[in-house]
């Protein structure tokens, strides 16, 4: 069934002048060459024809703002739901990585927040950054545990204080791969959710600081042998966040290599320890990461009605705590999948906007009113502060 079947929450209107992409600093140039150069350069010339451009001059110095034309924007994308894009586009996201690279163009192109950047190569970093972390989700799959944690012996120690800190003389990115694709390792590693995003984000954006900005990743890699970044201080230092409480993103836009947390609306099982909410990546074409089952990737229906069952899952173990049990709602979820009326009476209620943390009430859904994505990383300027070893 397609999401437009059902009734979605509408986000507040948008401010039509902000939207798109504005990259600060380049030279005066006619609208038309600055919207060619900037398209040549990222390898998407192929959207010219839909494409707008304008420049300026303000207190940031010049300035120049790209977006796609508001007819495209209803042709490819009504609502701004982004999850139809390749499918619109006839794009092969995972069997072309330029194709990937296109649908991630076009999904910022149409920002209802303006992505801005320092320069063209920033958002030349910013875009292969979001092409790693998607091509590297693709590949994660771990044994989702609340409790355990696993790391590669022979790239990881672990410390109650500095938690798992990379061995001496070890790659920060073979050590990232090594846990979190099997295919490489040969044995899934124990994750939650929340640290699972964390790493395949540190691998996306280690991969990209190795090419332009090699003394930050060699301070990134000799402050991993110290100590873990990770929780509320990884999100400070290597991400930045769009959209807040009051002002949401649509609640169907995302752009591929977003981070995104899906959170669960029902009180009592979000008592449980991992269930209160799930932590994904968009992965593009519709598609949000299943880290513990790799070929059976979410779509927003999936994820919607997974996180709604989990009520239906609770116990008490012998300690009286409570759990879920995931496999008694697994047949839940395939019935509310195949009955038509009850999966829209529930997407009806998820595709709300989520709460605040900590408040649960019958109008809080399960979607995030926020994204999350990596900050600039390029030689000066880089707007990603490393504490120090």
């Amino acid at each position: 069934m397609r999401l437009e079947t059902f009734s979605l929450m509408q986000p507040p209107a948008l401010n039509k002048a902000s939207q798109g992409i504005v990259l600060l600093g380049l030279q005066p140039m006619t609208t038309a060459a600055l919207r060619d150069l900037v398209l040549s350069r990222l390898g998407a010339s192929s959207l010219a024809a839909h494409v707008q451009a304008e420049s300026g001059h303000d207190s940031r110095g010049p300035w120049a703002r790209l977006w796609l034309k508001p007819d495209s924007v209803l042709a490819w994308a009504p609502g701004h739901n982004t999850l139809e894009l390749s499918t619109q586009l006839k794009l092969d996201t995972v069997g072309r990585r330029q194709d990937l690279q296109l649908e991630i163009m076009v999904a910022m192109l149409m920002g209802p927040v303006a992505f801005e950047f320092p320069s063209l190569d920033e958002l030349e970093s910013a875009i292969r950054i979001r092409l790693n972390i998607v091509q590297a989700a693709r590949k994660t799959t771990l044994d989702f545990q609340t409790e355990e944690a696993e790391r590669p012996e022979d790239c990881w120690a672990y410390d109650e204080v500095r938690g798992f800190y990379l061995l001496p003389g070890v790659s920060l990115i073979d050590a990232l791969v090594k846990a979190t694709q099997p295919e490489v390792s040969g044995r899934l590693y124990s994750f939650s959710c929340y640290r699972a995003t964390e790493y395949v984000t540190a691998l996306g954006i280690a991969q990209e600081l190795a090419s332009c900005n090699p003394a930050m990743y060699q301070h990134l890699q000799s402050l991993w042998r110290q100590r873990a970044i990770m929780s509320q201080e990884f999100h400070d230092v290597f991400l930045r966040e769009q959209g807040s409480m009051e002002q949401p993103l649509p609640p169907l836009f995302y752009v591929p290599g977003d981070r995104i947390w899906f959170r669960n609306p029902d009180e009592a099982s979000a008592d449980a320890t991992g269930f209160e909410g799930s932590w994904v990546m968009y992965l593009g074409g519709g598609l949000f990461t299943n880290f513990w089952e790799q070929r059976k990737q979410y779509t927003l229906i999936e994820k919607c009605v997974e996180v709604f069952h989990w009520r239906h899952g609770l116990y008490q173990d012998a300690k009286g705590e409570a759990c879920i049990d995931e496999e008694r709602i697994k047949p839940m979820i395939a019935a509310t999948l195949a009955q038509p009326q009850e999966l829209s009476r529930i997407m009806a209620l998820m595709t709300r906007y989520r709460e605040p943390r900590g408040v649960y009430t019958d109008a809080g859904g399960c979607v995030d009113a926020t994204r999350e994505f990596a900050r600039w990383v390029r030689p000066g300027t880089s707007d990603m502060l490393l504490p120090q070893a």
